[in-house]
């Protein structure tokens, strides 16, 4: 029988015991004397609109004599479904952030399939926290995690490559019910002139984007936002804040080019509004420099565009050679700059034995569509010598193009141990070296993820005048690789597995020309993750960080100001 240790696992104990409080210079962590008891959380319990959560690790239910149980069989059968993970107070959609590897390289986990004795241990989801309705309600929790000096832990759906929306022993604030969704015919941002009026969505923090497309398509609107199985990622947090890619980006910009307004708590519990026109240093820094380390949005209001039909385009092709599949990668490669200057965007894999592909042409005739992408498809057929499948298909919608995408697909994206680096593509290295790109995305045993999702509009914005990566302004697509281990592999297996990532980014730095990285897309491991995530915006961002939060209330791993803090972003160095 498996052992209930949730909140009382000795390993943890131990690890909070042996930390140095040095004054407030650290956070008062889950486990520690300065912990507020249960009489100071009843108290702040009583001024908020929800009763507190007391977030537990997915399979804590099939624990302690619960194998059986129907709330175990909820579990297994959801286990690796976004949509319900995210639903989940705590829970994050890569499951090695719901654990922590202690410094003696042991586990803290609750495993789905655990070895026998293996105890459910409380691991990196926070043991409590806000489920926020109302910004009210952020400004309580805020408050009270400032006056007990408590580690915040902003949380919406859990989609997370690095672990910000976890934290052992912290304080979650969870603003996944914030699903406010308004349409607006003439936006004007709070100060700005009528000229300035936009059509608009304005959603809340908790918004979705398959809610948000369905609202946007209801009024025969597009809205440019990410692609994810179910359209479960969040529209208003760690997305848009860190940048925003799209398959829409080279016909419409990035997220952050399509931000009117944000409306944000920050450290000292204020309500900000801040667009172009009214805290407008805050509103650069918003767009592009990181969720977790300015405050917490409530809401963002977004422009939308009028709805237009799209074609799609699907490949999947197998290679019976390494020679055959370089012929077939550099072309893939050569060929995306003019599928960007066309306002072609999507997402593809490759390794040594296949490619897929699925792109997306908003606005264009079938034939037009049929006259770019041809040649490449003839290519595939004569090297594969037929060993392909391709199409070319119309669609009234973007949401019908997602229906179709999605509803085809039977492979999870989440519920597993993983995780991912990046690099951003430029465009003069698809010009120029076709071949030497390919070779090296060919080498990676694992395949990489190939997504067009830069390039097009967004390359004519000004560089600078959002946070966002420069970088991306010359870049056409974004190459992602990841790492992987076992449910319940042991400390070392994990550091290994981070080892190869570590490797295999330095061959991804070959055919880079600055090591620019996604911000929502990347390694824990950087080497320089200010210059990679940020490049020459960093400066302006931290100083701006040091005027909206200058105690580092919010400090998220690789965040902006993080480099101030331990591993565990429990004490500060400087």
């Amino acid at each position: 029988m498996k052992s209930l240790a949730l909140f009382s696992g000795f390993l943890f104990s131990a690890f909070a015991a042996a930390q140095t409080l040095n004054g407030r210079n650290c956070r008062c962590l889950y486990g520690q004397s300065c912990w507020p008891s249960a009489a100071v959380f009843d108290a702040l319990a009583a001024q908020l609109s929800q009763p507190l959560l007391r977030p537990l690790p997915a399979a804590s239910p099939c624990y302690g004599g619960g194998e059986a149980s129907e709330a175990c069989t909820v579990v297994r059968n959801n286990f690796t479904n976004a949509t319900w993970r995210a639903d989940v107070p705590g829970l994050m959609q890569s499951i090695n952030f719901e654990a922590y590897v202690l410094p003696n390289n042991t586990v803290s986990r609750c495993s789905l399939n655990p070895p026998p004795g293996q105890a459910c241990e409380q691991g990196s989801v926070p043991p409590i926290g806000v489920d926020v309705r109302t910004p009210e309600d952020i400004q309580k929790a805020i408050r009270f995690a400032r006056q007990h000096n408590l580690r915040i832990v902003v949380h919406n759906t859990g989609h997370d490559f690095l672990g910000r929306s976890a934290g052992k022993g912290g304080f979650l604030i969870w603003t996944h019910r914030m699903k406010d969704i308004t349409y607006h015919d003439a936006f004007v941002p709070q100060n700005g002139p009528r000229s300035s009026s936009r059509e608009a969505l304005t959603l809340g923090a908790g918004v979705q984007w398959a809610e948000a497309y369905s609202a946007a398509h209801a009024r025969n609107r597009l809205i440019v936002g990410g692609v994810s199985l179910g359209g479960s990622v969040g529209a208003a947090g760690g997305w848009i804040l860190g940048g925003g890619h799209s398959a829409l980006t080279p016909s419409f910009g990035f997220g952050v080019d399509n931000v009117l307004e944000f409306k944000i708590v920050t450290a000292d519990a204020k309500h900000l509004t801040v667009n172009n026109y009214t805290n407008r240093s805050l509103f650069w820094a918003l767009r592009g420099g990181g969720g977790g380390a300015f405050g917490i949005v409530t809401s963002v209001t977004y422009r939308v565009h009028p709805d237009v039909p799209i074609v799609g385009s699907f490949a999947i092709a197998n290679f019976s050679s390494l020679d055959i599949a370089q012929t077939a990668i550099t072309e893939f490669v050569s060929i995306q700059p003019k599928l960007t200057d066309n306002r072609w965007g999507g997402y593809g894999s490759l390794n040594n034995r296949a490619l897929q592909m699925f792109y997306i042409a908003p606005n264009v005739s079938l034939s037009t569509a049929q006259d770019l992408i041809d040649p490449f498809f003839n290519l595939l057929t004569n090297v594969t010598q037929g060993d392909v499948l391709t199409a070319i298909l119309p669609f009234n919608s973007f949401s019908d193009w997602m229906d179709f995408i999605f509803s085809a697909s039977l492979t999870s994206q989440v519920g597993s141990n993983e995780e991912i680096s990046s690099r951003l593509l430029p465009r003069d290295g698809a010009f120029t070296r076709p071949a030497e790109i390919a070779k090296a995305l060919l080498s990676f045993p694992r395949g990489v993820g190939f997504n067009c999702v830069a390039g097009g509009v967004s390359s004519r914005v000004d560089p600078d005048s959002v946070a966002f990566n420069p970088s991306w302004r010359k870049a056409l697509v974004e190459v992602a690789i990841s790492e992987s281990w076992g449910e319940n592999a042991s400390g070392d297996e994990i550091r290994a597995a981070q080892q190869r990532l570590i490797a295999n980014t330095k061959i991804l730095d070959t055919i880079t020309t600055d090591s620019a990285a996604y911000y929502n897309e990347a390694s824990l491991h950087e080497v320089d993750f200010q210059k990679s995530f940020w490049g020459r915006h960093y400066p302006r961002l931290k100083e701006i960080k040091r005027q909206v939060d200058p105690t580092s209330l919010f400090v998220v791993p690789r965040g902006v100001g993080s480099e101030d803090w331990n591993a565990d972003l429990s004490c500060r160095l400087r």
